[in-house]
């Protein structure tokens, strides 16, 4: 049964749009846990425009099940990992203009620089997932870098508008999964997966995480985050 993880950014995001305290991250994420759901995941960025230090160190105090921890593969980051302990860190590309996290992470092309930063957080007990494209040349690289998990980027996928389109994209996720787990890492998978499109990915038996954002806080303003939650986990969980 695939574990659902939900990524409250856009909480933050809404917090921080008047600068005040509503609404909070942290009360969002006690509903989430109650709700069902198998971990939280928070991206905290380099330019802070939503999640901030504060709420990753209390998060980190008050859920019970787990926290994903998404961070640019930079060496300071990982030194705030270092020091807040998330059950996993998963490492991801991040430019400032971007809206959302656009792509995935390039192992093959800076294997050294992320190895490094691997190493650092393996050195603090800490497991690491590589955010990347469903690339067969990437999932060998984030093996050779000793990554413990892959999240396989779906945003094609997702954003697939023909159905011919969205078979090619679905084929090339089950045959990177595949991969990644005859070499003994863990599957995950995220990025624009919604109540519509999650479904068929779970027919992938590799993946054993999805974790999701968007479309469960959108859905979470129309009837609560919740039910939001539930009907998402209904979905991954096959339930």
């Amino acid at each position: 049964m695939a574990r659902l993880g939900v990524n409250i950014d856009h909480v933050a995001t809404l917090r921080q749009a008047r600068g005040g305290s509503e609404p909070d991250p942290l009360a969002a994420a006690v509903l989430v846990e109650l709700a069902g759901a198998d971990g939280l995941v928070v991206h905290l960025r380099e330019d802070r425009r939503h999640i901030q230090d504060r709420d990753l160190s209390l998060l980190k105090e008050i859920i019970q099940t787990k926290l994903d921890l998404e961070m640019a593969a930079e060496e300071s980051m990982a030194k705030i990992a270092l020091s807040i302990k998330p059950h996993m860190v998963t490492l991801v590309p991040e430019r400032r203009q971007e809206l959302t996290t656009e792509g995935g992470l390039d192992v093959a092309g800076q294997k050294d620089r992320i190895k490094a930063i691997v190493d650092l957080l393996h050195d603090g007990g800490i497991p690491v997932s590589l955010f990347i494209e469903p690339d067969l040349n990437q999932i060998k690289a984030a093996h050779k870098v000793a990554a413990d998990y892959v999240e396989l980027h779906t945003g094609r996928y997702a954003n697939a508008r023909r159905l011919k389109e969205e078979q090619a994209e679905f084929e090339t996720i089950a045959q990177t999964a595949k991969l990644a787990y005859k070499l003994n890492m863990g599957v995950n998978a995220g990025h624009g997966l919604t109540y519509r499109n999650v479904k068929r990915l779970t027919q992938i038996p590799e993946i054993v995480e999805y974790n999701i954002g968007h479309s469960i806080i959108a859905r979470a303003v129309m009837v609560g985050i919740e039910r939001a939650v539930r009907e998402m986990k209904a979905l991954v969980s096959g339930s």
